[in-house]
């Protein structure tokens, strides 16, 4: 049977400083989480101590950074949250990576959680500056001027699970899930196409099929082998062909239907049988056509459709689910919006609006261009684009939506509040936030996988946390009642 899985989501957040003042986005960035970082009060650091993130799942270490990262840039602004999450800055833009969850839904709200905390750190830096200063976070993934920025999943997976076969039955189910992954852009980085609207913003960036690095050569399948767990158990698969997702729907999928095909794919109901000609060609295809009907050549010869492709993903998952008596509420969730989301894409792209981000986007951008008899590719509707993407309550576009009733909601306003605060209660991430939250000055940095205290000790102590299901709610509980200090917290976990 398949093994249980975690799920984080990592999201580098666009970042514009208008004002009197010029600021760049390094430091606009650093100001975003400092800002926020004083504000809750917590000062704690992150633990870079075991991340290996040269480490390549094809059995190799690089030995030099690939994409030029110093110790400079390691150390600039960095903290963790009471959620479990982490904020932090990422080259120029302020980052944001999820507490570890167990389940879609719950990746939904602490993503949403994330939204609200970018949005209250960029006014709280905006405080700081000079009259007339605004600090605008997005999230998207492209400035349109030729540069992305990334929104990456990260899962753990068995390490006896071969990095070949994730990548032969991954790759296809990658470039056709952009049918509800992709947040849509007006545009395309190609010179020599006419594309006036395409799903994905990630899509023109990709250049090979598989690869360690993240800013040059972007891969569909990334190598990045570094599990923050026990690493002769797991691997994480870091995965950074996505989308950044306003949409519920959208991000449940994403997440939701790649554990569900992770687990076939371990249980042996998914193989290459899918396996598409020219990947990277084929997801630009498929994004450059918001009819959804192109198709694309397979390795046997077959052309589909991506609706096709991702109904033979879904085939193979449902038939997994039944002969492993594997189903639940969650899987069941899931399951059902994929059905229902290609169903709509079947009959009309305008069945998605409200439902995912680009099918949503491209109608305001219509509607805009058509009232105003303006071309798509003008920079009034450009703006439109762009405006989407605020995160602040209300400006976004997406956001006025949610206000008005117009998108599909899948959580609620005070689970994600509660979730700016408070960890999922089903994983390491609890035990990780309530030491931040109970202990603020005895915690001096925390990783995913280890919290550093300083108690007034000879030396600093570092309890390690290589389990993501160890250091639960119901596994700690009885254990912070018991204690009243981090000193005593340290103390019963050496007697065990």
């Amino acid at each position: 049977m398949s093994t249980a899985k975690v799920v984080g989501i990592e999201t580098e957040y666009g970042i514009v400083v208008d004002g009197p003042t010029p600021v760049n986005p390094v430091f606009g960035s650093s100001m975003v989480v400092s800002a926020y970082r004083a504000s809750v009060r917590r000062d704690v650091g992150w633990d870079h101590t075991d991340e290996q993130p040269f480490r390549d799942a094809r059995g190799f270490d690089v030995t030099q950074p690939l994409n030029g990262a110093s110790d400079a840039e390691l150390s600039m602004a960095n903290s963790v949250l009471t959620n479990g999450a982490r904020l932090y800055v990422d080259h120029a833009h302020p980052e944001y990576a999820t507490p570890e969850c167990t389940n879609a839904r719950d990746a939904v709200v602490w993503d949403k959680a994330g939204e609200s905390i970018l949005a209250s750190a960029a006014q709280l830096a905006a405080a700081s500056l000079p009259t007339g200063s605004r600090v605008l976070i997005h999230k998207n993934n492209t400035d349109g001027k030729g540069a992305a920025y990334g929104t990456h999943e990260n899962y753990l997976v068995p390490r006896s699970l071969p990095f070949g076969a994730l990548t032969d039955a991954l790759l296809p189910f990658f470039v056709s899930r952009i049918i509800f992954v992709g947040a849509g852009r007006i545009g395309t980085e190609f010179a020599d196409r006419d594309v006036p609207f395409q799903l994905s913003q990630r899509a023109d960036f990709f250049e090979v099929e598989v690869g360690l690095e993240t800013t040059l050569k972007r891969p569909l399948m990334n190598t990045r082998d570094e599990p923050h767990a026990d690493p002769d158990i797991y691997r994480r698969l870091h995965v950074i062909n996505g989308d950044a997702n306003l949409c519920e729907v959208a991000t449940f999928l994403k997440v939701g239907t790649m554990m569900l095909v992770l687990d076939a794919i371990e249980d042996g109901y998914i193989a290459d049988e899918l396996s598409i000609e020219h990947p990277v060609d084929a997801i630009q295809q498929i994004s450059h056509d918001p009819t959804l009907t192109r198709k694309v050549a397979l390795c046997d010869g077959r052309r589909l459709t991506a609706i096709e492709v991702q109904r033979a993903y879904l085939a193979a998952v449902e038939k997994h689910l039944a002969d492993r008596g594997a189903s639940s509420a969650d899987s069941d969730l899931v399951i059902d919006w994929w059905n229902r989301v290609l169903e709509a894409a079947d009959h009309s792209p305008h069945d998605l609006v409200g439902i995912v981000d680009w099918a949503t986007k491209w109608e305001l951008i219509e509607g805009f261009a058509t009232r105003h008899a303006l071309p798509v590719t003008h920079d009034r509707v450009r703006m439109v684009d762009l405006q989407y993407h605020d995160v602040r309550p209300d400006k976004g576009l997406y956001q006025r939506l949610v206000a008005r009733g117009r998108v599909e909601r899948l959580v609620s306003d005070e689970e994600v509040v509660a979730a700016i605060t408070t960890p999922p209660g089903d994983t390491r991430a609890w035990f990780r936030g309530e030491c931040i939250r109970r202990f603020p000055e005895s915690v001096v940095a925390a990783g995913w996988d280890a919290i550093v205290f300083d108690v007034g000790r000879e030396a600093l102590q570092r309890v390690p946390m290589m389990d993501p299901f160890k250091g639960t709610r119901a596994a700690t509980r009885h254990l912070f009642d018991r204690v009243s200090s981090a000193d005593e917290l340290l103390d019963v976990l050496e007697q065990r």
